[in-house]
């Protein structure tokens, strides 16, 4: 003789409200405690036991009786969107940085000490270049002058300021280096 369960089951595939009704009836206490046991708060485990039972209705064609013992199948679909319900409240997780207003942009003492000695290495070096050459770089790059625009302000043609630049560059390199 079939299990009853399994019969009901089969039943609800053909779409047999009274056999819902009853498989309901069958098993609605024991997927009930799965879900409460998986939720812990007995309103949201009504919610998904309801949306278990209409899962159940959507796939009842899918039940194997041979497969699977039908109270197994039951609990497994419970068990299932129980989960999927505790996954979903769960709040998005979030980087602490971004919890806590974002990462601390000022430099440690380490590197404000470091940022110091090689910010008076650059400073000497620049002393160390003939004065229009040291202006040149520093408005090249620091304060964001063109090429075009620096050769204009020091009245030299654009490929003299070029080799100005590049020539000045090279004693930086060399003057740090030391």
């Amino acid at each position: 003789m079939a299990d009853p369960i399994s019969d009901l089951i089969l039943r609800v595939a053909l779409r047999d409200r009274s056999a819902f009704s009853a498989l309901y009836e069958a098993t609605s206490a024991k997927l009930f405690g799965i879900c409460l046991r998986v939720l812990k708060d007995r309103a949201e485990a009504e919610e998904a036991l309801q949306e278990a039972y209409v899962k159940v209705w959507n796939n009842a064609s899918r039940f194997s009786v041979t497969a699977n013992s039908p109270i197994s199948w039951l609990a497994a679909i419970a068990r299932n969107n129980a989960i999927d319900r505790l996954r979903a409240r769960r709040p998005e997780t979030v980087e602490l940085d971004e919890e806590m207003g974002g990462a601390d942009e000022t430099p440690d003492p380490e590197r404000l000490v470091m940022s110091r000695e090689t910010g008076a290495r650059i400073s000497a070096c620049l002393e160390e270049l003939e004065a229009n050459r040291a202006d040149a770089v520093r408005g090249a790059y620091l304060d964001g002058y063109s090429y075009q625009e620096l050769a204009e302000q020091f009245s030299v043609p654009l490929n003299t300021m070029r080799t100005w630049l590049r020539r000045s560059l090279m004693s930086l390199r060399k003057c740090l280096e030391t």
